[in-house]
């Protein structure tokens, strides 16, 4: 088990996030799972309860699900996003898919948004976010003219997966400049999967060198952020990974005050 730093912070009254879960077949039988590194950011880099939501699509009213919660986050996946959600074209056979996923996620954000609930989402997540708003998406963006190969090399360790992979310009005077203090950075951007065309109501809050949008941000939204990069990776060791799950956090217990009150 990781040994993270502690905080000081009560352990009592902490603010409840959803985190979205994936539906994924282990061994012979299927589970509904959230990587370890998500749940550690949301209670130690967020300081919130941090609740699995499972891929159950329709079974929950998204707005009721929304009002019980002070904030969500949405998580990376080995999945991508079905091209139906978006029109896009047919996937290549053998792409990995999470049909249970997108019928969870894709409702939650809508329902979130109109509900003001704080939300931040990562990876995957942002492409979601993309694509419940009316955006389209590159299913690989190493085929793309003129765009990198924003994928890692998974023969290498973990620690070399997640370094650094490439820098990003933050837009001046946006949200994610103010909370980590940058004008640019070095991401962990492990991804095929990429913004394609901009949904409509979405700030673009940071690009890559080949300027594919890394960051955008919900117009309007009191606190709505997404990236393409994975801040949730040994976010302790991060000086601006720290300062975006302080701001979720922040944005989560102001939300969990009003609920309250």
């Amino acid at each position: 088990m990781t040994s993270l730093p502690r905080t000081g912070l009560p352990r009592t009254g902490l603010p409840i996030v959803g985190i979205s879960a994936d539906y994924r077949t282990l061994g012979r039988h299927p589970f509904h799972v959230v990587g370890d590194k998500y749940v550690r950011a949301v209670s130690d880099g967020a300081h919130a309860l941090a609740v699995l939501l499972p891929a159950l699509g329709d079974r929950y009213d998204p707005a009721e699900v929304v009002g019980r919660l002070d904030g969500l986050l949405f998580t990376g996946s080995p999945s991508n996003v079905h091209p139906d959600r978006y029109q896009g074209p047919l996937s290549e056979p053998g792409t990995l898919h999470d049909l249970n996923r997108d019928a969870t996620t894709l409702p939650l954000y809508r329902a979130a948004l109109d509900a003001d609930l704080p939300l931040f989402a990562i990876c995957r997540g942002l492409q979601e976010l993309n694509v419940a708003l009316g955006g389209t998406l590159h299913q690989k963006v190493q085929d793309v003219p003129g765009l990198m190969d924003h994928r890692d090399d998974e023969s290498q360790p973990l620690e070399v997966q997640y370094g650094g992979a490439h820098a990003v310009d933050l837009t001046p005077g946006g949200l994610m400049a103010g909370i980590t203090g940058r004008e640019r950075m070095t991401v962990n951007s492990l991804h095929q999967q990429g913004i394609d065309r901009l949904a409509p109501g979405l700030a673009v809050e940071a690009t890559a060198p080949d300027g594919l949008i890394e960051a955008v941000r919900v117009e309007g939204a009191t606190f709505a952020l997404a990236v393409q990069w994975h801040p949730e990776w040994r976010f302790w060791e991060d000086p601006a990974s720290v300062a975006l799950f302080k701001a979720f956090g922040d944005a989560v217990r102001t939300r969990a005050t009003a609920r309250e009150s």
